[in-house]
């Protein structure tokens, strides 16, 4: 626990004993079980160290620890994990690695390359760097799967690399999926990676848990993809925005949740903003586990799977179980009644609203395409739930054929989930309904490839992501739902319900919340539950107050007279000063900032990464924009995919700063590590907001509003136009570090630097 929460402690013993009072309303909200009594110094300790499941996963992948430290949210930590996978983005990472002087990757057992991306361009170009990746793998001795093989996330769980208890990343947004077998999963970037190819390990910061508990079951016809969806849609104030997630539930609610299911929930908490979202290690995923091992020893299928995948390591799993703690820690609780869950789409253009299927069925929106497509629903079950949708159309004398005027594209999420769907039949049943297949991997998804939407074109999805212009024109729209919603759309040509689903009686609404939804429960909370959880709200309170590496502002406007000054390390600028240029959009997005399908384009200028920064977003923006403006934007900036053209477009548009309400955590760590400056100010959004709440919309603003960041003062002004009021603010120092590693280029440079080349 940090200092600040042991000083808290030694505070709270220091009073006696404490009447219960009433609750504090703090930052809009209750603090919920803040009812104190002394406690004594064991118990104290035990809360110390008692760990969510989360923190006893990066407890077990740390290096260099002080002894009987105990991992909490909030440490920094260097990760050694389990594995690291790269796809189409391994040869920019390679060249990352190379260009620090490293020829040797550290510990070739711990990578996997795949390819899956861009696997449908059979350019020169794309077939050339799929080469490079193949032979920089076959000379390091890295496994290596090829394209067409599968979707990197799919491969990484059904090869049992992502194994449960551990920690894996990739150089992808989506490895959150991970968590759908019990499987710490993260996103890391590509500067990240070449530091683990080469070291074997990179920096991470244990983020806050929130804890999501499940309550009764699904009902029949509902799905994972729908649970996610609500979430997302439900829960849309960025409630658990950069945290990590664990899931839990009774063990009858949790037997409603097969592994696929998880994994689909698990994969989209990236787009509910989460940084990791972790399912248990229960008797669903030990069955799971068991079934992959015996077809594993019964068929070899050459990629070592049966020696990942055996009975003696699953058994200790159940031996030696992993769990959080009785009175571990959570920064918040939340709560989802399943049985109350209906069909939910997403959309359009947003995984943030969420509409019930009944609501948008009834308004019969045409669809011009379909997909089941992605690692986040296209696994054999998918397919078969999928398919089911058109033999009960038949069955029914409908033609269970594709609507006219529509277009069904299939890729399933590896080629042995395809088999296993060749083998049932229904992979057939789908192509004879006249659904188009595509080669195993992400495709449509991305925005590359056959089958992307038109302008004018309304399209529903089984994959995870609907961002202006993410599967093809920023004029389209896009909605995400389940492969069973998405195939029964696709036969009737709107946006439908599957025939077999009913809606449960007396269910009228969806029940969810904060804390776990039982009453009862959440007033039993024990003494040393109720003390940890009001030692976390108050250290997050805290937290908001100071300033994290990325520079966040305080809330309260001071003079910083009397302080101490930040050391300026030697080629940082001590101030930084441009008109305010105002984006005014909340969770402008990485596909807005730089879309996809330059993103897999190696070699791209600096010239061409500028003129195509936030094309998805405004078309007009380098129109608009000078050298040296402070882009200002809304809250969760830079949220969706870990690409790290998203920071170095910005910096090639000749902008040094951002400014937002707040960031998407992987943005963060992709501009220090690219040298772009960032800044948490909600004070100024909301005044450019009010300021401009009356004019045109346009996308892109010239303010005429200032603003300095005097780095050495750690302090903002801002001249609100000319005439206008002119105020300052503190801010976070800049840590010494930090500025090192931006005052040479970023961390590519400073690692070259440091290890003298």
């Amino acid at each position: 626990m940090n200092t600040r929460a042991t000083q808290m402690r030694v505070n709270m013993q220091s009073l006696g004993p404490m009447r219960p009072r009433a609750l504090p309303i703090v930052a809009g909200r209750l603090f919920h079980g803040s009812i104190v009594y002394r406690m004594s110094n064991a118990s104290l300790s035990s809360l110390d160290k008692a760990q969510t499941l989360t923190e006893k996963i990066v407890q077990r992948y740390s290096l260099g620890l002080p002894k009987d430290k105990v991992v909490k949210s909030g440490d920094f930590v260097t990760l050694s994990p389990h594995k690291c996978m790269t796809h189409d983005n391994s040869w920019p990472v390679a060249s990352k690695f190379m260009s620090i002087g490293a020829t040797k990757v550290n510990d070739p057992s711990q990578m996997v390359f795949t390819l899956d991306h861009d696997v449908q361009n059979k350019s020169d170009t794309n077939l050339k760097k799929y080469q490079q990746i193949e032979t920089f793998a076959e000379q390091q001795g890295i496994r290596f799967f090829g394209a067409g093989k599968g979707i990197g996330h799919q491969l990484m769980i059904e090869e049992g690399y992502a194994w449960p208890g551990t920690v894996t990343v990739a150089s992808d947004s989506h490895s959150n999926m991970y968590g759908g077998v019990g499987c710490l999963g993260t996103p890391i970037v590509r500067t990240d990676a070449a530091s683990i190819w080469a070291t074997g390990r990179t920096w991470w910061q244990v983020p806050p848990v929130a804890k999501c508990h499940f309550t009764g079951v699904l009902p029949v016809g509902v799905t994972g993809k729908d649970v996610i969806v609500a979430l997302c849609g439900l829960f849309n104030r960025d409630e658990v925005l950069n945290h990590a997630i664990e899931f839990t539930g009774s063990e009858e609610t949790m037997r409603s949740l097969p592994v696929d299911d998880r994994l689909a929930i698990a994969n989209m908490t990236t787009e509910w903003g989460a940084l990791s979202g972790l399912f248990p290690i229960d008797s669903v995923l030990l069955s799971w586990l068991r079934y992959k091992a015996t077809t594993a020893a019964m068929y070899e299928s050459g990629t070592g799977s049966k020696d990942r995948f055996s009975h003696a390591i699953i058994e200790n799993l159940t031996t030696s179980p992993i769990r959080a703690d009785r009175g571990a820690t959570y920064a918040k609780s939340l709560f989802l009644d399943l049985s109350t869950l209906s069909p939910y789409v997403s959309g359009p253009n947003s995984v943030k609203v969420a509409t019930p299927l009944r609501d948008l069925e009834a308004q019969k929106i045409n669809i011009q395409k379909a997909y089941l497509v992605s690692c986040t629903n296209s696994r054999a079950s998918d397919l078969a739930a999928a398919a089911k949708v058109f033999t009960e159309a038949a069955k029914t004398g409908a033609s269970p054929k594709v609507a006219p005027n529509v277009e069904l594209y299939i890729a399933a999420a590896s080629l042995a989930e395809q088999q296993t769907a060749e083998e049932a039949g229904d992979w057939g049943v789908l192509l004879e309904a006249g659904a188009k297949p595509l080669p195993s991997g992400c495709g449509p998804c991305i925005g590359l490839g056959t089958g992307l939407l038109e302008a004018g074109e309304v399209g529903i999805s089984a994959s995870n992501r609907n961002f202006k212009g993410r599967m093809g024109s920023p004029d389209a729209k896009a909605y995400l739902a389940s492969p069973e919603v998405v195939a029964a759309s696709a036969l009737s040509g709107y946006i439908s319900c599957p025939g077999f689903y009913e809606a449960p009686e007396g269910v009228t609404k969806v029940v969810l919340g904060e804390g776990t939804g039982n009453i009862e429960a959440d007033k039993a909370t024990s003494i040393e539950e109720a003390l940890a959880k009001l030692i976390s709200e108050a250290d997050s309170l805290v937290d908001n107050a100071q300033s994290s590496l990325f520079g966040k502002a305080e809330e309260v406007t001071t003079e910083k007279e009397g302080a101490g000054l930040t050391e300026i390390v030697a080629g940082f600028p001590d101030k930084v000063r441009g008109e305010i240029v105002f984006c005014d959009a909340d969770n402008l997005n990485t596909d807005a900032i730089y879309p996809g399908k330059y993103t897999y384009q190696d070699g791209v200028s600096i010239e061409k990464m500028a003129e195509v920064c936030m094309e998805n977003y405004d078309k007009e923006f380098g129109s608009v924009i000078r050298e040296g403006d402070i882009l200002v934007s809304g809250f969760n900036f830079g949220c969706g995919s870990s690409r790290e053209q998203a920071a170095t477009a910005i910096l090639a548009s000749k902008i040094p700063l951002v400014v937002s309400g707040s960031f998407g955590n992987i943005f963060s760590r992709n501009s220090i590590n690219n040298a772009l400056l960032g800044l948490e100010v909600p004070r100024l959004v909301e005044g450019l907001r009010k300021q401009f709440s009356g004019a045109d919309k346009a996308l892109t603003r010239r303010t005429g509003w200032t603003f300095e960041w005097d780095v050495r003062r750690s302090e903002i002004t801002v001249q609100e136009g000319e005439g206008g009021a002119n105020w300052t603010q503190a801010v976070g120092q800049m840590p010494p570090n930090v500025q090192e590693i931006i005052a040479r280029g970023g961390l590519e440079k400073w690692v070259k630097a440091e290890i003298g080349l």
